[in-house]
């Protein structure tokens, strides 16, 4: 156990999750402490059935915290989470800052859980798109290996923040009664619309967002000898990241090995009936802990590949709920060390 933790970023959207996760679970700990910007600072918030008063996030805040659970901005994760380890704190961080730091473990627990003994203080979590295709891939890729991915993802504006569910949501209404709507999160509108871009062009004509999955796939898995093409799209859908997946195996894998395996392995649920209209959807997805599959089939194009269809909450497994149990796992190796 850790005897003093602390959420930073402790009022935002996923921080607010992280918090409702925690009492869920019943995460141990002797003292809890709610971190913010000094915007946030000083607002109430109640966890297990107590009253906190919101801490603003300064160095020596982190003298008496022993493990921080972080969801913060890139620029505020790079300058504050060095304030923390310095003094000894081990930090969980959400952000995008760290994730490719050769000295930073990358994980999700279900796949890589041995990569946090090598951590360093820090702990990153990995983007939520990631995150979701990673799962889906590591119970076949251990079975047959996987050579290729081809995935796309159709992305709810939950990810770009409150400001991404205003535009939805504002702008939804403004179509509807025929009036303008200046977007705060997309450049162009979102009601109505999909937009085949999600971060800045990086590589070749592929965006940050796509290009994440690229780099975090391989240092999740290890192997970069894995190709991934990821086309990343935002969809107007209020929560739960969708993808369709195609991938590539040494060896053949059936529809019915592949959706044993898929029924095996932790995390993941399937839901795959099409005669019945059975199949995972973000309405029915959102605010839940799973990664649910369905549409599981042959691809008509490649001798080995496998096509699915793949839906996750994108605040919850996405980001709060793989950052907790990180923090779950620090605590069972901690203890294990005693």
């Amino acid at each position: 156990m850790f005897d003093t933790v602390a959420v930073v970023g402790a009022t935002g959207a996923v921080g607010t999750i992280i918090r409702e996760i925690l009492e869920q679970r019943q995460f141990p700990h002797k003292q809890i402490r709610f971190l913010a910007s000094a915007r946030s600072a000083g607002q109430s918030l109640r966890f297990a059935g107590k009253e906190f008063t919101v801490e603003e996030m300064r160095p020596e805040v982190f003298d008496d915290i022993d493990l921080a659970i972080a969801s913060t901005p890139d620029d505020i994760a790079a300058e504050f989470i060095p304030w923390a380890t310095e003094r000894g704190c081990v930090v969980v961080d959400e952000s995008g800052y760290w994730r490719m730091k050769p000295e930073v473990p990358l994980v999700v627990p279900e796949v890589n859980p041995d990569a946090v003994k090598n951590h360093q203080g820090i702990i990153a979590s990995p983007n939520c798109s990631t995150t979701q295709m990673v799962l889906a891939m590591k119970p076949l890729h251990d079975a047959a290996k996987i050579k290729r991915v081809v995935v796309s993802t159709y992305q709810a504006t939950s990810g770009a923040g409150l400001a991404g569910t205003r535009d939805l949501e504002q702008g939804t209404r403004a179509h509807l009664a025929e009036e303008s709507h200046d977007y705060e999160a997309f450049a162009h509108p979102i009601a109505f619309n999909v937009i085949p871009q999600i971060g800045s062009e990086k590589h070749k004509g592929y965006t940050s967002e796509e290009m994440k999955m690229v780099y975090e796939t391989h240092k999740i898995f290890a192997d970069e000898s894995i190709t991934v093409c990821p086309t990343c799209v935002r969809v107007p859908v209020s929560n739960c990241h969708s993808e369709s997946m195609l991938v590539e195996t040494e060896r053949k894998l059936s529809v019915e090995e592949a959706t044993a395996l898929f029924q095996q392995q932790e995390g993941v649920t399937v839901i795959d009936d099409i005669t019945e209209a059975q199949y995972p959807m973000p309405h029915e997805c959102s605010g839940k802990d799973d990664v649910f599959i369905g549409r599981i089939r042959e691809d008509l194009s490649s001798e080995n590949g496998l096509a699915f269809w793949c839906v996750s909450d994108n605040l919850r497994k996405g980001a709060a709920t793989n950052a907790v149990q990180i923090a779950e796992l620090l605590v069972r190796l901690k203890a294990a060390a005693v």
